[in-house]
This record gives structure tokens, sequence and C-alpha cells, in this order.
């Protein structure tokens, strides 16, 4: 049986972090406010957890959720060969809309899908989303919707597209239509490159990571806008327009 619970009442609040705890524990999915668009998520160290998550969407492994984090020290616990630039821009924008891809810690014994030995981890800036990942550690979250249909902004239509696939909802208001997903960067690749455009911009960015390519650039076409060999600098290519799409992850 699915529940919803109203996180800007305080008593219904408690109810339903308690509500979604046990969600979680019981290998079930819930659905999430956060500071971008509503997720769905799972526990992300439980396979069974993790497929019911994939499902739900409509989803395959080829297509792994990112994991969500109460603080910034989590990240070694679930990454290794860090490099220096994604710690900064872990601390210049965490909490916020940023997805680090990293190298997963070998270590840990979970599944999200086919990763390639990567990671995407990400602390939301969501008073809610942070309450709950205190209690539950870290998530496997995505986009609450349909794959092929826009991310839910609202509760309302996570529930309309997730139906009972889902046993917790909690509904924190609308995010707006305007609500952009987190901007993606893989630190896996040398150097660093932006994969999805999102909320943060590429010239924010790049105050913190000068060598960081933009959305479809390659380091070639960097080095040849440097030399002044391509108009603009990289720092003023225009932003992505951010619409999310119902394969782009929060």
């Amino acid at each position: 049986m699915t529940s919803r619970f109203d996180c800007q009442d305080p008593q219904d609040r408690e109810a339903g972090m308690e509500a979604a705890e046990a969600a979680i524990s019981a290998k079930q999915c819930i659905v999430l406010p956060t500071d971008t668009v509503y997720g769905i998520g799972a526990d992300a160290f439980s396979p069974q957890a993790v497929a019911t998550l994939l499902a739900a969407k409509g989803r395959g492994r080829t297509m792994p959720p990112p994991v969500l984090i109460p603080r910034p020290e989590t990240l070694d616990g679930l990454a290794v060969d860090v490099p220096e630039s994604a710690r900064a821009a872990a601390q210049r924008f965490w909490p916020g809309a940023l997805t680090l891809i990293l190298h997963a810690q070998p270590s840990l014994t979970w599944d999200l899908g086919e990763t390639k030995g990567t990671v995407a981890l990400r602390m939301p800036d969501d008073g809610a989303a942070l309450e709950l990942l205190r209690r539950t550690g870290p998530l496997a979250v995505s986009s609450a919707n349909r794959t092929g249909h826009p991310a839910a902004t609202h509760a309302d239509a996570a529930e309309d597209m997730l139906g009972e696939s889902v046993a917790v909802y909690l509904s924190d208001g609308d995010r707006g239509t305007d609500a952009l997903p987190s901007t993606i960067i893989d630190f896996t690749a040398e150097p660093p490159a932006v994969v999805r455009q999102g909320a943060i911009s590429l010239a924010a960015l790049r105050e913190v990571i000068p060598d960081l390519l933009g959305e479809g650039e390659d380091a070639a076409e960097t080095v040849a806008e440097s030399d002044g060999e391509a108009g603009d600098s990289g720092a003023e290519i225009a932003e992505s327009t951010g619409k999310t799409s119902g394969d782009e992850r929060s």
C-alpha cells in the first residue's frame, strides 16, 4: 500500500521520515524531494531495491542511478582515486546541483547496474532529502518519472507516473516548471568533462576547474578556443536549456 506525507507539516514530516526509513529497510522505493526535481530512491546497497527502482521507471541496467549522500565525507567511502579537482568542486558546490562521476570503491558489495566501475555521487541542497539520507545512508536516486516522460517537479506528478510501485511519497511543494537537473561531470576522464549541463553553469564550474570540458567539447576544441581560433572562449559558451527528459538523472 502506498502512503503519502506532507513534509511541510512538522508532525506529518516526522511520520513520513519514519515510514520512508522503514520502506528503504524493506527494499522498497520511495519518492523524495530534492533541490532539483523529485527523485525515486532505494537502498543503494540492495541489488533487489535498485532493480525495483529501475523497473518502476521502465529503465534498464545500462542507465544506472546516481547515489545521493548526506555529507561530503561519505565520498571517500564510496569512491577511490578522487582527483583534487573533484574535491574542489564538491567543496564549492556541495550541497547543491552537482553530480560527480568517480571510480567506485571496489570493495563495496553493491550493484547499481552497468556502471563500468564508476559511481555518480551528489549531496543535495534540500533539508528533507538530507534529513532522510542521515537516517538511511546513501540512496540510489533517479528522477521521479517513467522513462520518456518529464521529471516530476511535484509529488502529484510523481505519483501519477509511478503509482503503487512506490511505497512512500514525501511531498514538499512544487519545484517549479523551470527546475533544472544537476550538472554532471565525469572525473574519470582526463581532462574532466561535463556530460550533462544542468543547474550549475559551465562558467561557474571553470572558476574551480579551469581545464573542464563543456558538454560535447573535446580537448582539441578547447585548445583552439584558448588560442583565439574559434570565436568565443569556452567560458562564454551558451548554457544548455536544461530541459529535463525521462532519461535525465536528478
